[in-house]
């Protein structure tokens, strides 16, 4: 019986000694998120391996990188973590289901344990929900909140929408000049300035003035069969400037332009609808600026319709409140069965999931959604097409110069995803860009980028709408391939090349 005492004593300290390990390894585990949650990574280490995904891979994804940094993000960002829940590509919910209700539910009741705050069936300070998109924002403060969520199921994407903190490598260091130019040409300016008559032509009504790179897609041409008239164009970009009376109820019906209507809405931080930047004034000047005798520059579809959304502060997505608000205003826009287009001069370098997830829902209202391929202001062109111009569900477009052969303009991106281009800028990086009416009344500026070449394409969308108001947005973009220079064939940078407004609404 002796050596049966010995065996088990033996198995007891086995066990005992797996126990006592087991235990061990509990607390080093324990220990080691405890380490970590207060070894936040810093923001240079965080923009350090995003500039690593995307010299890589020329894409980065929040998916891809580990726990820890998603956290340390989130912490920077205000601890804010938006996350898309459902299935993949249940981007929204229309009709109120229950499952994703549930499911909802579910992720925030998973949260409440490990963060402080209740659950409530009225309003929580810490949860933002979206409309029609299957997405939350939520106060997020614990490593542990995000590991899980990770393993959690019916969690589409996981993204610290509040980083606002990122700084692109071989940033441009700009000279003054180039500073004005990049400013001017695609981001903020309400500044004024005196535009060369080399830059446009006169038409009647006396003094109207032409952008001379309307002649380039034989727009004045297409004039003689389409304005844009019954046409409307959602534009979502820092708004139009009440000082600009040409682009308000005031002035907007005026000359030959008439019977039509301007509205302007604002979701960006609960700032109103005017614009305080001055890209979102140029660009619905590009689009839709009246034809009269002001001796101002008219609108590629002068009589079209107009809705402008103030949901940006300027012209890159990398805040919180932008992203919220421009996802808001798609949102509004596909619930507007009188909107046919959506024009976007504005993005980010990566995919964004509730600006996603609304792009989604406003393609299947039917809408045609233009969005520019990237124009460089505080990084540089050494990256592809930008987001949200990198969806199948939006149509890229991006500028050339007006030389011989196609290049891309100084300042632009170009890639596979591009679909269209307009001519907006002199060859050999000439200064000569299309001008538009400025931010206060009887002032001009010149615009450059990508963002006049989508504003101007989406002008161009609505003369072809506006002459065959039966058709949908899949009849409309064929046309505008038709219509383009390289067409049936497509270019690896410039997609179906420059378009003919002209041979576009014959």
């Amino acid at each position: 019986m002796k050596p049966n005492y010995i065996k088990l004593l033996v198995l007891l300290l086995f066990f005992a000694s797996c126990t006592k390990d087991d235990t061990v390894t509990n607390q080093d585990e324990t220990t080691d998120v405890d380490t970590i949650q207060k070894e936040i990574l810093k923001i240079s280490e965080i923009n350090s391996k995003i500039n690593e995904f995307l010299s890589q891979t020329n894409d980065f994804n929040w998916k891809d990188v580990d726990d820890h940094m998603l956290w340390s993000a989130v912490v920077h960002g205000n601890n804010i973590l938006t996350i898309g829940y459902g299935q993949e590509n249940e981007n929204f919910n229309e009709h109120h289901s229950r499952r994703l209700t549930n499911t909802k539910d579910d992720i925030l009741e998973m949260i409440a344990k490990t963060e402080d705050f209740k659950l409530s069936k009225g309003q929580n300070k810490n949860v933002v929900e979206y409309k029609i998109i299957n997405a939350i924002d939520v106060k997020v403060e614990n490593l542990e909140t995000v590991i899980a969520l990770r393993k959690a199921k019916n969690i589409r994407y996981l993204e610290p929408n509040g980083y606002n903190k990122y700084i692109a490598k071989n940033s441009l260091q700009r000279s003054t000049a180039q500073t004005k130019f990049q400013t001017s040409g695609s981001g903020c300016s309400k500044e004024s300035e005196s535009i060369n008559s080399d830059h446009y032509q006169t038409i009647s009504p006396n003094n109207a003035q032409v952008a001379w790179n309307f002649y380039k897609h034989n727009i004045p041409q297409a004039w003689n069969i389409s304005t844009g008239a019954g046409i409307t164009i959602g534009l979502i970009d820092t708004g139009v400037s009440a000082n600009q009376s040409l682009l308000n109820t005031s002035g907007f019906n005026d000359g030959v332009s008439n019977g039509r209507r301007v509205e302007k809405k604002g979701t960006f931080n609960y700032d109103g609808p005017d614009d305080k930047c001055g890209h979102g004034t140029q660009m619905a000047s590009t689009m839709a600026a009246p034809r009269n005798n002001d001796g101002m520059p008219v609108g590629v579809a002068y009589n079209c319709n107009l809705v402008a959304y103030r949901a940006t502060e300027d012209v890159l997505l990398n805040d919180y409140e932008e992203r919220k608000g421009v996802s808001q205003a798609l949102i509004e826009l596909g619930n507007r069965s009188d909107v046919k287009i959506i024009s976007m001069s504005i993005g980010w370098t990566w995919s964004i999931g509730n600006i996603k997830d609304a792009i989604k829902y406003a393609n299947s209202k039917g809408k045609l959604i233009f969005a520019a391929g990237g124009t460089s202001t505080n990084f540089t062109n050494w990256y592809g097409v930008t987001f949200p111009a990198t969806m199948d569900e939006t149509v890229a477009v991006t500028g050339v110069d007006d030389g011989a052969n196609y290049e891309r303009c100084n300042i632009c991106h170009s890639g596979s995803k591009i679909d269209f281009t307009i001519v907006m800028e002199g060859d050999n990086n000439t200064s000569k860009h299309p001008p538009v009416v400025g931010f206060n009344n009887g002032t001009r500026i010149y615009t450059g980028g990508s963002s006049v070449a989508t504003a101007t394409t989406a002008g161009i969308a609505a003369l072809i709408w506006a002459k065959h108001p039966d058709w949908n947005k899949d009849q409309v973009l064929n046309k505008l391939k038709q219509s383009a220079a390289l067409y049936p064939n497509k270019n690896s940078q410039f997609g179906y090349g420059n378009i003919d407004a002209l041979k576009a609404v014959q």
